[in-house]
């Protein structure tokens, strides 16, 4: 049954795909609840609706004052220059380069699902950071139920893969195709434009994740970059790649400078009056963020 949503419910909901912090998504989503026809056609966009506003509430409440929660963490709150979620398939190697790359000691082991449950850290690029979310692997096996919110405040995606697999072809379509059946696409395109409108079915809380394909374990391979080639060419998506190793650190050296191009980051320095600049710990925006959200991050506590 058709939605005939307005022209001002779709303006609304252009934004809430666009944005990632909890609280504003939390007041677009309301205010995408008070425009929406109310009429049995819509009557599970609302309820949809609904669900994801109390998601978002419950998070941003957190536990009751002397509570605690009741479960492992499944979603985080952006830090640093965005928030840029590891997925792929199990033994990529994925939780060893979050590690690499942010010192958390994310569970490595040789056994495939080593990983339970996502685990946070900061990636740092000279005198900026990335949050990166170790997400669990995914797999038929192994189901990931969270998976769709644990990345619903990323603003990018690492599709970390073994690319000395001989079944990597088919474990990376097998990890595209399963964040597709929770509402998340992969997409190539970083530039941050409409790159997901709402089909037929008017499914409005699709995601579109903008995606660096990162072929670990290089050392294992004579030529990564002929293997990567042939990898791109088989798997049949037009992502952004990249070789790297975990192990060795090859290739990770660029992986800092593209997400700060990619994101569009912005640095502002401030000086405090009477004191010299501090050059050591900016702020971090964004391409066509304003003086507003500079304020708006200045006094955020």
């Amino acid at each position: 049954m058709p939605t005939n949503v307005t022209p001002e419910f779709r303006k609304v909901q252009k934004q809430y795909r666009k944005v990632r912090e909890p609280a504003e998504r939390l007041a677009l989503l309301k205010e995408m609840l008070r425009l929406i026809p109310k009429h049995k056609g819509t009557e599970h966009l609302q309820a949809e609706m609904r669900t994801k506003m109390k998601e978002l509430t419950d998070e941003l409440s957190g536990p009751a004052r002397g509570g605690t929660r009741t479960g492992p963490q499944v979603a985080f709150r952006p830090e640093g220059a965005g928030q840029v979620v590891l997925v792929g398939p199990p033994n990529s190697g994925k939780s060893a380069l979050h590690d690499r790359l942010t010192g958390s000691h994310a569970a490595s082991e040789a056994y495939p699902f080593a990983s339970q449950f996502p685990v946070p850290g900061m990636f740092r690029h000279g005198d900026v950071a990335f949050q990166l979310i170790d997400v669990p692997s995914l797999g038929t096996e192994h189901p990931v139920p969270y998976v769709g919110n644990t990345v619903q405040h990323a603003s990018g995606c690492l599709l970390v893969v073994d690319l000395s697999a001989p079944d990597c072809v088919s474990r990376t379509r097998a990890s595209i195709d399963l964040l597709a059946e929770k509402k998340v696409d992969l997409i190539a395109d970083w530039s941050g434009g409409d790159d997901l409108e709402a089909d037929a079915s008017d499914d409005f809380f699709r995601l579109a994740l903008p995606t660096l394909l990162v072929a670990n374990k290089a050392d294992l391979i004579e030529d990564p970059m002929a293997e990567l080639e042939v990898l791109e060419e088989l798997i049949d998506v037009s992502y952004p790649t990249i070789a790297v190793s975990a192990v060795t650190g090859f290739g990770l050296d660029e992986l800092g400078s593209w997400l700060f191009d990619q994101l569009q980051v912005v640095r502002v320095y401030t000086k405090i009056p009477g004191h010299h600049p501090d050059t050591e710990n900016p702020f971090t925006l964004h391409h066509g963020d304003t003086v507003i959200d500079l304020a708006e991050l200045i006094h955020k506590d």
